[in-house]
């Protein structure tokens, strides 16, 4: 089993009124998401939720579960959420999954503001 590391969350407000970015670094797994859970969760999402997933080296079904889920609580508030930066092994288990037909998925947090 894979020795997770931590999850750190910088959060900060967007270029953009109402933007809320949350730049993860570490693995996004079952072991590590609470805290992102409960931020997530705690308030009513804002017009606009950018996730960096740029220094994100793997995720679980978990940590995709968690994805998914503030996507549709957002959506369901009419709301906007979209990802960015994802590597090549998120983005695999987001193809797998078909979740990349579904999820909002841009390169950088710039082009998410865009």
């Amino acid at each position: 089993m894979l020795n997770d590391g931590p999850l750190t969350i910088d959060r900060k407000e967007g270029k953009n009124p109402g933007t809320r970015v949350f730049c993860l670094s570490g693995p996004l797994t079952l072991r590590n998401l609470f805290e992102l859970q409960t931020e997530l969760r705690g308030s009513e999402p804002p017009p606009m939720t950018v996730i960096d997933l740029t220094a994100v080296p793997y995720m679980d079904s978990a940590g995709m579960g968690l994805v998914m889920n503030h996507y549709v609580r957002c959506q369901t508030r009419g709301v906007k959420c979209v990802v960015a930066g994802a590597n090549s092994r998120v983005m695999d288990l987001f193809k797998v999954t078909k979740v990349d037909t579904v999820l909002p998925l841009v390169g950088t947090i710039e082009d998410a503001e865009a």
